[in-house]
């Protein structure tokens, strides 16, 4: 996938994506988990609910995306706000479709572009581009899920609000900024609760599973295919977990590591990032130890003297780090990373203050998209774990010396991403154990930074044996398909178009 479309998860809990995308994405539960609605059967569904017809009409504008255009239609999917009562309470889930072009359709193909938080609707058309092979015998759908954007989208804070939390440090130094970091992360709780209600305690990576298999039934599959990138794929393992018998043709690429909790996925991306950055610095001739010395020290003068920028105002560490963060998604944006890194040690703060905006989703205008809130009110539902200040402390030890650029700033959002979080979290880990399931095609990139290429091997494992078929690219960026490597898009349109599994352990370099 075109890298730096993609996202992952993280936070911070500094205003936008605060945590550079880096990584927060949590798990599911299996039905039986304490305090987890049991999966009801397709049979158990009202009949208003699985004979639902669904109206497809052009799109509309959403947000800041134009209405796409030619053959693309938008529709609302009706699903219950809480799956435990399927007969209860409903809510609309947008969808997007463009039909296949070929006459020999397969079925629909659904896409999740990752997140958690990640709008379809508005990223489908935009993708297609690079797909037109699987076009031509699948219906390309995309959904924006519960909780994102035309999908009852939460927003818990307005732009004046958020920028203002940009100010926050999120890695504190002191009492003061402790207390202030802590007073954001409760503060934009409360807002997300305000503006969610209800809904807070339903929009689970398990809620959206299970709305995906009803989209297949309101879609006529007897088989759901799916296409799921970086959370995506948390997504898809869970959705093996929850329906093994109507697994399709999946594939999940960048690949989330199922094993890891909070805080071991924290420190995952820790080291992706730091792997992703010594590779950017050995590709400019630096020694990446000495590399990554001068760019923390960087961080720590910006720490204590926050840089000017040319739209007045000024590049702080937390927006620093977000910014060199942004280009480590894509190889062919390094040189934007060379040139802000110069730039910077300059005195002029422009260049990474605006790789931050856009990894924040903020534009000109000072508006800021809701992706990172949606990000944050999916992943601490799925959160059990709620690490203490005291706990994150002595764990800062080790998170630096994973990573001296980007340990303490991952390391701190352990704490701050779902403090004094207004519903509890509902599971450790996901449960993605899919015994009986096709095939499932993993895809993981040797380089990739937000989902580092480990997860992939954990990811087949806790599928079970014969399910998770590896694929591996010995790439740069966040994801493989369609990144510019011929022999990992074959042998996925293989795999989509034909049922074609590839030899498991298969390396494209």
């Amino acid at each position: 996938m075109a890298a730096g479309l993609l996202l992952a998860g993280c936070g911070g809990s500094s205003g936008g994506d605060g945590k550079g995308d880096a990584g927060r994405a949590s798990g599911s539960a299996p039905p039986s988990a304490p305090g987890s609605p049991t999966a009801p059967s397709a049979t158990a569904l009202p009949a208003s609910l699985t004979s639902q017809r669904l109206d497809w009409h052009r799109c509309e504008a959403t947000g800041d995306s134009p209405a796409p255009g030619g053959t693309w239609r938008c529709a609302t999917l009706k699903v219950p706000l809480d799956w435990s009562d399927p007969g209860g309470k409903t809510i609309g889930v947008s969808l997007i479709r463009s039909r296949a072009t070929g006459g020999d359709r397969i079925g629909s193909l659904l896409f999740n572009f990752g997140g958690p938080g990640g709008s379809g609707v508005s990223t489908m058309p935009y993708f297609a581009p690079a797909i037109s092979e699987l076009r031509e015998r699948y219906d390309l759908v995309s959904w924006d899920p519960r909780g994102v954007g035309a999908s009852e989208g939460v927003r818990c804070r307005d732009d004046r609000a958020t920028q203002a939390a940009e100010t926050v440090d999120a890695t504190p130094d002191t009492p003061a900024e402790e207390q202030a970091y802590f007073r954001d992360a409760a503060d934009f709780g409360k807002g997300c609760q305000k503006a969610a209600g209800p809904l807070l305690a339903h929009v689970s990576t398990t809620d959206t599973a299970r709305d995906m298999d009803l989209m297949r039934q309101v879609l006529g599959d007897d088989r759901l295919h799916y296409f799921g990138i970086s959370y995506g794929t948390e997504l898809g393992g869970v959705y093996a977990h929850l329906f093994p018998e109507r697994v399709g043709r999946l594939v999940l690429d960048a690949v989330v590591d199922p094993a890891a909790d909070m805080v071991g996925h924290a420190e995952n991306q820790a080291r992706g990032f730091q792997r992703a950055l010594d590779d950017y610095l050995e590709s400019t001739g630096q020694d990446p130890v000495q590399g990554s010395r001068e760019i923390a020290g960087l961080l720590r003068r910006l720490d204590a003297e926050p840089l000017p920028a040319s739209s007045g105002r000024k590049l702080t560490q937390t927006l620093a780090t977000t910014g060199i963060i942004l280009p480590l998604y894509s190889e062919p944006s390094w040189p934007r990373l060379t040139s802000a890194l110069k730039s910077a040690r300059r005195g002029d703060g422009s260049e990474l203050l605006a790789l931050a905006d856009e990894y924040n989703e903020r534009d000109a205008s000072g508006h800021y998209g809701t992706t990172s809130q949606s990000q944050r009110v999916i992943s601490c539902l799925d959160d059990r774990q709620r690490p203490t200040p005291a706990e994150t402390k002595r764990r800062l030890a080790r998170f630096e010396r994973i990573s001296p650029v980007f340990g303490a700033y991952l390391g701190w959002d352990t704490a701050g991403w779902c403090h004094d979080w207004p519903v509890p979290g509902q599971y450790d880990t996901p449960e993605v154990s899919a015994p009986g399931a096709a095939p499932i095609l993993l895809v993981g990139n040797t380089g990739d930074p937000a989902t580092p290429y480990e997860g992939t091997r954990s990811m087949a494992g806790e599928l079970g044996r014969g399910v998770g078929i590896q694929l591996t690219w010995k790439g740069e960026g966040h994801g493989a398909y369609a990144g510019g490597s011929a022999c990992v898009d074959a042998t996925v349109n293989a795999y989509l178009l034909k049922g074609k599994v590839p030899e498991d352990g298969k390396v494209c370099s």
